[in-house]
This record gives C-alpha cells, sequence and structure tokens, in this order.
C-alpha cells in the first residue's frame, strides 16, 4: 500500500484545519447576543457577630 506524500499530507490538514475553522467562526456568529436586563440585583449581607 504506497504511502501519501508529504504534500499531500499537507493539502489534507489545510483542508481539514480550514473546515473546522470555517465551521467554528460560523457557529460563533450565528447566536445572537441576549440582551441583559437593567434591573441591578443586589447582595444582601447579613453581619455575624461572633461571641468568642
Amino acid at each position: 500500500m504506497p504511502q501519501m506524500m508529504p504534500m499531500e499530507w499537507t493539502l489534507l490538514y489545510i483542508t481539514f484545519l480550514m473546515t473546522f475553522l470555517m465551521f467554528n467562526i460560523m457557529n460563533y456568529f450565528m447566536q445572537t447576543p441576549q440582551k441583559q436586563s437593567m434591573t441591578s440585583k443586589s447582595i444582601h449581607a447579613k453581619k455575624i457577630n461572633w461571641k468568642w
């Protein structure tokens, strides 16, 4: 069984890399950004006095 030439391996790698990158870029830009709510939630901290 003949082995592939190094140039063919390089082209195969570039093909898969470009396909992978295009898939990831398209998935990234297909998502619409969600609106952030204007209400800010305040954190209520309960102070505890320790009696040692």
